[in-house]
């Protein structure tokens, strides 16, 4: 089974939003086995739109629409729908109570006949109740296909997915069984590992596929198997990925379905009580960052120090200058000063510490650009690691911190 995600919106076809709602909604459909064949952004214009109804009509069962049911004028989505699916659109009573009441609890401007056209809907559609904003969703057919068609807003669009959406499609689709696995590596790239696993990868059942998925210094193993039986394609899965780390165990640190590497470390942490703190330069507080964005993270993280500027390494974070200036202010002595000296002043059990060279200037040291430091400091000790990440600074940076927290996964996972 096939489905097609439309976006309509102008503002995503000259760049001012990202389109973040076909992402999710690709990952949604995949959880319950449908196949996104195509990806499609058009422009707020009937002709546009009617086409790409009609296009992704030809080659797929299920056509989920997003953006174009608001209010204004340029929201025309409503109208073409009609217009494609020969039906009209009619005042929905339960819809227009809902507007109606939004606008007597939570928005201080009257309520216009323009905003009560948001209950306009198909004739022939099911209303999909939106409790979080004006615009209805609506599940349509034609012929064999369906449409549905969902507000822009990210988190209006998500509730209706959850709430109203896959729910119908598992109970009116049958669907295949899809499963993934995707094994995360760090420290080697693409091509070395493809050499490493070339006679495995020649192995696999042919209902497996593998994708090699880089970025930023990582490589995902992605794992896909489908079909009708479930066990087998998890029996299937579960021996091949055994099998690789035999083969790779080496550069694997997790698997994406645990949740990411810094999601790790979290769970880790908290189950085995320990704390940690962060002594930062050119990651600019990157790495307290990820580590935050995490719910519970006060649970082991103390806190952080970004010492950008090197009189702040020197005054706060209590680097000697006499070392930055035998050594550099780039250079593992001082980066594991200062994970000592950050693991002292927070009172944790470990600290990471990051100084480099990001660019585009050399800045106070005359290290090469991409040149960097991390350190990390254990109750057993500190240690610390040089790395060259290449010549692209947002790269240097992002780079760096997968690198920090595969150092640290490795350690805590030691007590």
């Amino acid at each position: 089974m096939f489905a097609e995600i439309i976006t309509i919106g102008d503002e995503i076809l000259i760049g001012q939003i990202v389109d973040t709602n076909s992402a999710f909604i690709a990952k949604e459909l995949n959880k319950i086995g449908i196949s996104v064949y195509q990806i499609s952004s058009v422009q707020d214009h009937r002709e546009h739109i009617l086409q790409a109804l009609e296009e992704a009509a030809s080659r797929a069962d299920l056509i989920l629409i997003t953006g174009g049911l608001g209010p204004t004028k340029d929201d025309i989505t409503k109208h073409t729908l009609c217009e494609y699916l020969g039906d009209k659109l009619v005042m929905n009573k339960q819809v227009l109570a809902h507007v109606e009441e939004l606008f007597e609890k939570y928005i201080s401007t009257p309520i216009s006949d323009m905003n009560r056209k948001q209950a306009l809907v198909p004739s022939r559609a099911t209303v999909l109740h939106n409790t979080h904003g004006t615009a209805p969703g609506m599940w349509m057919r034609k012929g064999e296909q369906v449409f549905v068609s969902l507000p822009g807003v990210p988190f209006e669009m998500k509730s209706l997915m959850h709430r109203e959406v896959l729910p119908r499609i598992v109970s009116e689709f049958h669907r295949p069984f899809i499963v993934h696995r995707t094994i995360l590596t760090y420290g080697l790239g693409e091509s070395a590992i493809a050499e490493r696993i070339a006679s495995w990868e020649d192995a696999l059942p042919v209902f497996i596929k593998l994708a090699y998925l880089p970025n930023l210094g990582k490589v995902r193993l992605r794992l896909t198997a489908k079909g009708t039986d479930e066990a087998l394609l998890i029996d299937g899965v579960d021996k091949a990925v055994r099998q690789l780390y035999g083969l790779i165990g080496d550069i694997i640190y997790g698997e994406e379905e645990e949740g990411t590497l810094e999601a790790g470390i979290a769970r880790i942490m908290t189950e085995k009580g320990l704390t940690l703190a962060t002594a930062e330069s050119f990651t600019g507080g990157k790495i307290a960052e990820q580590l935050t964005t995490i719910p519970g993270a006060s649970a082991y993280f103390l806190g952080s120090i970004v010492g950008y500027a090197t009189e702040v390494k020197k005054s706060v974070l209590q680097v000697p200058e006499t070392l930055i200036q035998k050594h550099s202010v780039v250079s593992a002595e001082v980066a594991e000063a200062m994970a000592v000296n950050a693991r002292n002043i927070f009172k944790s059990d470990f600290a990471i510490s990051t100084t480099g060279n990001a660019g585009p200037s050399k800045g106070d040291s005359d290290s090469e650009i991409g040149t960097v430091f991390i350190g990390i400091a254990t109750p057993e000790g500190v240690y610390s690691g040089k790395f060259n990440m290449g010549n692209h600074r947002i790269r240097i940076v992002q780079k760096s911190v997968h690198k920090a927290f595969e150092m640290l996964q490795k350690e805590i996972l030691k007590f």
